[in-house]
């Protein structure tokens, strides 16, 4: 009888007549339980997975594997078709059937067709499962092939009529191309020329043939005053292998010049490498021509406004006000640096821009930077752009005032604040015309005109030590000194009706005269804040005006100016307080200056900064430090 319990089963070994029979079958023959763990493998399968002589599996004892333990041995994209199958037979009870590829022992994998057999007992009850693999890698490959070859047909039949679909498109686009009114060019990635549209060859005179030629027959057709630029231009940006674009004047067969806009374009592989390059050749002679009237229209334009309205923001003719706008006649042509000088409110500011005006670089930017308005830390950010990450909450690039001027002029507007290091920046600029941003290791050419200006006493500044004197003299170039109003009092009765009406017409207020008590007051009172002071007052009085006739509360004159001693004299102050500030700090981090102990920690400030103002209030750091005892 047959032991059917299920015990007797799984740990009976496989009888010698089998395992002869097996190993005798030419194919992968093997045994399992009926849980699914394998438990033989005859003698070629054996040999086919490299296992040793000695191994169970070959005698047919049970190794107390899992049901799966054999799927390690697949490809790994069959393992989760396998575990499927197997999984499904184990739980049916029913044959199953799968293609996989197996492993050799040298590592390379072989496709098998296995078949799973279960046998049962008399009751039905599952005593083990047989199964036997199938080498069919031949009939894979043949699969392979005869698939690989179908496919190559497919793609050779498609492949032709895609070409004689792009033989078709390209005829097409070379008649779209030949009918575009501009000159379209081919060039190789060297330069060399490969195709001309059939306006660029009749515009020239040419054919195709000519114009793919080597020599220089093309570069001859270009105006001998653009013939330079045009190969310098093409040969630096091919180089370069970048887009670009140059105008140039191109002949035509009867002897004619005519202006082109030429753009080249290239085309790059997958790998960053030039294939081709596409020039186009727009005609511009309508648009430069019309350039041409339009800029002689505007010199004649520009020269009537100079002589009629030259400097219509600067309102008076007083003899005091009169030589200043000689002066600015005289030097606005030029490109020499101007300092302007005069007390506040003096409406320095005005003359700089009457500077640009009447200067060539008037068409370009006239960019205004208040040098005391900057925090002492941000000036050179300000002034020269900064590259990102170049201090804490640079988180991107910054272009400067400097080269947003580019072309025209800067006005650095009290200049006498600017902190040592930017006075060494600002120095460099007017010697060797360019500068860095902060953060940044690349000089930057500029082409700028400045114009600077102060209330300060720039030769006292000099001598107490916080403004440089080789700066001074860089900027000395064209002095200017503004008289104050009070020594232009001849201006006053104009400036007050000046700045009447452009008040009221802002305040929509219809203001016809002025109360002769309050011309009287204002050509008596000195002025102390200039004209910025007179019209902050008339400003006033047009909102508070009730009626036509313009009149001034005098208590409105009445407060005394802050004298300019006094100022000094609380500068002076707060620089003690600074100073004793920064020599305590100095003791206690004994002349350190940076680091986590440094004097700049204990202050709050940047390092930087801290170097700046002692240097500044002249102290000696030096002193401060205590070294160790020997």
């Amino acid at each position: 009888m047959v032991d059917s319990s299920n015990s007797a089963i799984q740990r009976r070994p496989l009888c010698a007549e089998l395992q002869a029979t097996l190993n005798l079958i030419p194919a992968h023959t093997w045994y399992a339980l009926p849980s699914g763990a394998l438990t033989f493998l005859n003698r070629r399968a054996s040999d086919y997975l490299g296992l040793p002589k000695d191994h169970p599996l070959r005698f047919g004892i049970d190794t107390g594997a899992q049901w799966d333990s054999h799927i390690p041995l697949l490809h790994p994209e069959d393992h989760e078709e396998s575990r499927r199958v197997w999984s499904t037979c184990l739980r049916t009870g029913s044959a199953g059937q799968m293609n996989f590829r197996v492993r050799h022992a040298d590592g390379e994998y072989r496709w098998f067709l296995s078949r799973a057999e279960p046998v049962r007992a008399s009751d039905g009850t599952l005593l083990y499962w047989i199964g036997v693999n199938l080498d069919i890698e031949d009939r894979k490959q043949a699969e392979f092939y005869l698939a690989e070859g179908q496919r190559l047909a497919r793609e050779i039949e498609e492949r032709k009529i895609a070409e004689e679909r792009i033989r078709e498109q390209e005829t097409e686009l070379r008649q779209i191309l030949d009918l575009v009114p501009q000159h379209i060019s081919v060039l190789a990635p060297d330069g060399s020329r490969l195709y001309a549209n059939h306006t660029a060859l009749e515009y020239f005179g040419i054919t195709l043939e000519q114009f793919r030629q080597p020599g220089k027959v093309p570069n001859e057709l270009v105006h001998p005053e653009d013939r330079e630029h045009f190969l310098a231009e093409r040969n630096k940006r091919f180089l370069e292998g970048k887009p670009h674009e140059f105008e140039a004047r191109l002949l035509r067969p009867v002897g004619e010049f005519r202006w082109f806009l030429i753009r080249l374009t290239p085309l790059k592989d997958e790998q960053g490498h030039i294939t081709r390059w596409y020039g186009t050749a727009t005609d511009i002679e309508d648009r430069k021509r019309a350039e041409e009237e339009i800029r002689k229209e505007n010199i004649a334009l520009r020269e009537e406004i100079i002589k009629a309205s030259m400097f219509e923001e600067i309102v008076g003719n007083s003899p005091a006000l009169q030589q200043v706008l000689v002066r600015v006649a005289k030097v606005a042509p030029t490109d020499s640096t101007v300092l302007i000088t005069g007390e506040t409110g003096t409406g320095k500011e005005l003359i700089a821009r009457a500077i640009h005006k009447a200067s060539k670089r008037a068409d370009r930017a006239f960019v205004s930077v208040n040098c005391a308005a900057i925090p002492t830390s941000l000036i050179p950010s300000e002034i020269f752009g900064h590259e990102k990450g170049a201090f804490t909450g640079a988180t991107q690039r910054r272009l400067g005032r400097f080269e947003l001027a580019e072309g025209g002029t800067i006005f650095l507007d009290e200049v006498g604040e600017l902190p040592p290091e930017t006075q060494v920046a600002l120095l460099r600029v007017l010697q060797e015309r360019e500068f860095e941003r902060v953060g940044g290791n690349r000089s930057i050419q500029t082409n700028v005109r400045v114009i600077v200006a102060t209330n300060r006493d720039l030769p006292a500044a000099i001598a107490a030590g916080t403004f440089r004197e080789d700066l001074f003299y860089r900027l000395n170039v064209f002095p200017i000194e503004i008289p104050p109003l009070r020594e232009r009092k001849e201006d006053i009765p104009i400036l007050v009706q000046y700045l009447i009406d452009r008040y009221a017409r802002k305040a929509g207020r219809n203001i016809g005269r002025v109360n002769k008590e309050t011309l009287d007051l204002f050509q008596l009172y000195p002025w102390p804040g200039n004209i910025r002071e007179l019209q902050n007052v008339i400003e006033r009085s047009v909102i508070v005006s009730e009626n036509e006739t313009f009149s001034v509360d005098e208590s409105w004159l009445s407060r005394p100016p802050v004298r300019r001693s006094n100022q000094l004299e609380l500068r002076e102050r707060l620089n003690a307080q600074e100073k004793e500030a920064i020599e305590a700090a100095l003791t206690e981090s004994r002349g350190r200056v940076f680091g986590p102990a440094g004097a700049a920690a204990k202050l709050g400030i940047a390092r930087s900064t801290l170097e700046s103002r002692i240097r500044t209030l002249k102290i000696d750091k030096n002193r401060f430090k205590i070294s160790n005892p020997s």
